[in-house]
């Protein structure tokens, strides 16, 4: 064991207090209760641990550069926003401009939605429309894999690079990792132009590295739009276990804020001074009015929570809230709870197949006050449910990437597409009943019957979930 001189201890002592004292000025800033209450307690009796890992991973910020380059955009978002308006605006709804205020981009009517819950028809359609492309074909993704789904897309990419048509392909440095090498070959043998959101480096380090890009964003022309949560990858990529998504396919005016979104992250990832070129407002398509909602640790608020929550306290008859991934704060688990109370029906689907065993603990130990709530738990068989979709009564949709976890919204780069016309809103609830008949009702009663060695681990996890 390691003795230190008296003077030496003093000097120790005074430190460990310097740093509990500034954790308390410091970490409770931004945060949840319990996130701040997680990182406090750990740094208060562990400071020489909590303190570096604190450092690490605890601030949700990126660097002073990045935050630079971010604001010199609000202009072009501004730009893109009150274009839109003018050219497919219509008169907001109360959620409408709430959304608009979180993140910038303002509903448009003249949409037309596809609704795409099979795997390998995205593909499809996906590289039908890049060799219909006669411009631009941007794609934005977290994973993009060197398998054969990755390969046909790359091939339609080189077909279209080679009638004269820009074709530009950013993944996540990360969520690409186990094929980055092998992808980044294979998309510049294309002829695309390449690029990795968020890369880490040794020295002088960009941002956290569990801050991400998760968005899944592909648009062609600027005049057809993919929103929704599958990636450039096979289906099966885990041994064992086959994804099902949701995507929406959107051609209109809406477009133009997924094509500013796509064009924005771009920019800061380049070294490129000029601001992006403007983005052209496409056509009326249909009759749809949607909205995207773009969210990430550089807006002002935790813009799909902080809606999410809003609805939930608004709702009056029935909610279906489907993710892979539920890792919530109180805000989000008080929400669902008065709104069981006040008599309506809110639905939770996750996947009983597991794919990230800590969170799938973490998410077990809230089941029980959700149930407890009259909460209904249901747990998808079969496939790892990866898509991301909330319906709210019959009068708000939501197709994106987010989860409903503190990482997406705290961390997380997101995209969620607001639906608000009722033939998609009902198009979704029927996509969300094949969710509902195709999973098993958690029992409150045999919930409570787990083990303690079930337990246990649950509490573990939802500890360490909060230290964000």
């Amino acid at each position: 064991m390691l003795t230190l001189r008296p003077d030496l201890e003093m000097v120790w002592q005074v430190a460990e207090w310097l740093i509990r004292l500034g954790a308390l000025a410091v970490i409770p800033l931004r945060r949840s209760p319990t996130a701040a209450a997680s990182w406090l307690l750990l740094i208060f009796f562990f400071p020489e641990i909590g303190l570096p890992l604190y450092l690490l991973i605890g601030r949700p910020k990126f660097p002073k550069a990045r935050e630079e380059r971010w604001r010199l955009l609000r202009p072009y978002h501004a730009d893109v926003a009150a274009r839109l308006r003018q050219a497919a605006g219509c008169e907001p709804t109360d959620v409408q401009a709430f959304a608009t205020e979180l993140g910038r981009m303002p509903c448009a009517t003249g949409n037309a939605i596809d609704l795409i819950d099979d795997y390998d028809r995205v593909f499809d359609r996906l590289v039908a429309d890049i060799d219909a492309a006669e411009k631009q074909v941007d794609l934005l993704v977290y994973i993009f894999a060197d398998d054969a789904v990755g390969q046909h897309v790359a091939a339609a990419l080189h077909r279209a690079v080679g009638r004269g048509v820009r074709c530009r392909v950013m993944f996540d440095y990360l969520g690409s990792r186990p094929w980055r090498r092998g992808t980044l070959r294979m998309l510049r043998a294309t002829g695309a132009e390449v690029r990795t959101a968020l890369p880490l480096r040794l020295i002088r380090r960009r941002s956290r590295a569990d801050m991400r890009n998760h968005r899944k964003l592909f648009v062609i022309d600027g005049k057809i739009g993919y929103a929704g949560s599958q990636n450039i990858v096979a289906k099966d990529f885990r041994p064992g276990v086959v994804n099902r998504e949701l995507v929406a396919r959107v051609a209109g005016p809406t477009v133009a804020s997924m094509a500013a979104v796509v064009a924005a992250d771009w920019w800061i990832e380049s070294r490129e001074e000029a601001p992006p070129p403007p983005v052209a407002i496409p056509d009326a398509a249909g009759e749809a009015h949607a909205q995207l909602l773009p969210t990430s640790a550089d807006y002002r608020m935790e813009g799909f929570e902080t809606l999410l929550v809003w609805q939930l306290h608004r709702a009056r008859d029935h909610v279906v809230l489907v993710t892979p991934y539920f890792v919530p704060d109180e805000g989000v688990i008080g929400a669902m709870r008065s709104a069981a109370a006040r008599g309506v029906r809110v639905d939770l689907v996750v996947s009983a197949v597991v794919d990230q065993r800590i969170v799938h603990l973490a998410q077990s130990s809230y089941f029980e006050e959700l149930l407890a709530a009259g909460v209904r738990v249901h747990r998808y068989r079969d496939y790892l449910l990866h898509a991301k979709n909330v319906c709210i009564d019959s009068t708000l949709g939501i197709v994106g990437s987010s989860n409903v976890d503190l990482r997406s919204f705290q961390l997380n780069e997101e995209a969620s597409l607001l639906l608000y016309d009722p033939a998609t809103i009902a198009w979704l609830k029927q996509i969300q009943a094949g969710y509902l008949a195709a999973s098993d009702l958690v029992d409150l009663q045999s919930w409570r019957g787990r083990s303690w060695a079930r337990r246990l681990p649950e509490n573990i996890a939802r500890i360490m979930s909060a230290l964000l």
